[in-house]
């Protein structure tokens, strides 16, 4: 039985979900069959665009509707906690885009309920299940890097989106692109950080625009991290450990190029899309799909490659390090079930 997809809203990041999935060979027995927005005119432009069967003009049709076992929600920020809530109530398992919510408070009360509900819930972290991150993880597991001590990446660009400096629209350079930096040194590192040490500057609406991050761990490991919302910076991060160094090239988060330990270089083709995307290297986010189709049909509510104790982490992490710069939500001061 194919597992039914449901798309919740129909903007940038949602097309390039829906592009990259229909496009994928591997994809197996898996199908969008609808798609929802407030305006049910671009719901329905949308669906046509991708062969979609139903178009819905609220989130709540989607949410009721019988034909539908699991929902991509690529909402803006803000949107997250209420939309994800909205569909684990209704019986509907939730792939929810990063960053999972706007804190650590909203982000335990979801995990609690779908706990509740025992359904499946994941944070679409899609650098979790690119290649080059799966090579890595080999490699330190192999020994290739030897013991590892220091993580250092870059992620700036140069963004005018109103989603990076608007406070309303729960903007921010940490959630919107330093998440990928937290969660390679959480990938690589897999504790906790003993101690978190932040520098940066703040947009006038109050939301981060940029942070310099140290994170020590236990036994002397380090990551320094920088994000950069209006600088373009060299997006690369390396893993060095006692024996060598493992560096995903430009653009690290979804890279086409690694450089191993040994010095050699391994590329990576991703399958071709039916239609452009609107972001880099976004054919990959079809990676992460597989991942979710197997855990539903295994009748796991979390997967062991994005488990909920990394989203909580990277929550937590996130909501210090905007509070040690100065940047807070009404949301912060908010409690939840």
């Amino acid at each position: 039985m194919s597992l039914r997809w449901g798309i919740v809203t129909a903007g940038l990041i949602s097309h390039d979900f829906v592009n990259a999935l229909n496009s994928y060979p591997d994809k197996g027995d898996q199908v969008v069959v609808a798609v929802a927005a407030r305006d049910k005119g671009r719901a329905e432009a949308f669906a046509k665009l991708h062969n979609i069967e139903k178009a819905y003009g609220s989130y709540q049709e989607l949410a009721a509707s019988k034909d539908i076992d699991v929902v991509y929600i690529g909402s803006l920020n803000p949107d997250h906690y209420n939309l994800t809530k909205l569909y684990l109530e209704n019986g509907k398992h939730v792939l929810c885009e990063k960053p999972f919510t706007l804190n650590l408070k909203q982000s335990e009360s979801l995990i609690k309920l779908a706990k509740q509900k025992n359904l499946f819930l994941m944070e679409a972290i899609w650098s979790r299940f690119s290649p080059a991150y799966i090579d890595l993880e080999k490699d330190i597991a192999a020994g290739e890097l030897g013991d590892v001590k220091f993580v250092e990446g870059n992620f700036g660009i140069v963004c005018d989106a109103e989603r990076m400096s608007k406070k309303e629209l729960g903007g921010g350079a940490i959630l919107d692109i330093g998440i990928y930096l937290l969660h390679l040194a959480q990938f690589v590192f897999k504790d906790e950080p003993s101690k978190v040490t932040v520098s940066g500057s703040l947009y006038p609406s109050g939301v981060d625009e940029s942070e310099t991050i140290i994170l020590d761990y236990p036994g002397g490991r380090r990551a320094v991290l920088n994000i950069q919302s209006r600088l373009a910076l060299h997006n690369k991060a390396t893993i060095y450990g006692t024996k060598g160094r493992f560096t995903l090239e430009e653009y690290f988060h979804f890279p086409e190029k690694v450089t191993r330990a040994d010095g050699s270089t391994k590329e990576y083709v991703q399958h071709t899309t039916n239609l452009p995307s609107n972001f880099g290297n976004n054919a990959g986010l079809a990676y992460q799909t597989v991942e979710v189709a197997r855990c539903i049909k295994e009748g796991l509510i979390e997967s062991p490659r994005m488990p909920h104790k990394d989203t909580l982490l990277l929550a937590k992490l996130m909501t210090d390090i905007r509070h040690q710069v100065g940047a807070r939500f009404d949301a912060d001061d908010e409690e939840y079930p």
